[in-house]
C-alpha cells in the first residue's frame, strides 16, 4: 500500500491528467455541408421549469450554496428572473463564470485491497444546479433540431431519444 503523499498524488495525476497527444486528421478528406437553421432562441418559463425539475432534489452541487431542493422549493417566485436570466445568457453568448465553477472531488471505490491503483479512484464533478438546467435547455434544443433536420445518420443510436432494441434490429434487417 503507498504510504508517501506524493506518490499518491503522482498515481491520481497520471490516472486523472495524462499526457495528451494530437489525433492525426490527415486521412479525413475535407467537406462542408451548409445548412441555415432557423429556431426561436427565446427561452420559455416552461423549459426553465422541467429544467429544474429534471435535476434530482439531492442532488450534490457546488460550492454556490443553493442546494436543488431549495431551488426547485422557490421556483414559483424565482421562474421569472431564472428565464431572464438564461435568456440574457443566451442573447451575450455568456456563460456565467459561477455557472462555470465546479468543484471536483476523488472517492475511494469501495472494497478494494489496495489504493495504489488509480482505478480504484473515481472523479465527481460538482456542477452548480443552473449551470445544470441552462445545459440541460441547451442541449434539449440541439437534440430536437438535430433530429428535426436528419443531421445524423440513422445508424447513429448512442444518446438518441426514441432510439431502442427495435430501432437497432430494424436497421440490422434493412
Amino acid at each position: 500500500m503507498t504510504t508517501t503523499f506524493e506518490k499518491k498524488i503522482e498515481i491520481l495525476r497520471k490516472k486523472f491528467f495524462p499526457s495528451s497527444s494530437q489525433a492525426n486528421v490527415s486521412d479525413i478528406a475535407e467537406s462542408f455541408i451548409s445548412l441555415t437553421v432557423s429556431f426561436n432562441s427565446r427561452i420559455t418559463e416552461d423549459e426553465v421549469k422541467q429544467a429544474i425539475r429534471r435535476v434530482k432534489a439531492d442532488k450534490a452541487s457546488n460550492a454556490s450554496d443553493i442546494s436543488n431542493k431549495a431551488l426547485q422549493a422557490s421556483l414559483a417566485e424565482l421562474i421569472s428572473v431564472l428565464t431572464s436570466l438564461f435568456n440574457a445568457c443566451v442573447t451575450h453568448k455568456y456563460h456565467s463564470k459561477q455557472f462555470k465553477k465546479t468543484q471536483t472531488i476523488v472517492l475511494r471505490k469501495l472494497k478494494k485491497s489496495d489504493y495504489i491503483d488509480s482505478k480504484t479512484y473515481q472523479l465527481i464533478a460538482l456542477l452548480d444546479i443552473m449551470s445544470k438546467a441552462l445545459k440541460s435547455i441547451m442541449i434539449k434544443r440541439l437534440s430536437d433540431i438535430i433530429e428535426t433536420h436528419c443531421m445524423l445518420s440513422n445508424a447513429q443510436m448512442k444518446a438518441r431519444r426514441k432510439r431502442f432494441v427495435i430501432s437497432t434490429l430494424d436497421l440490422l434487417i434493412d
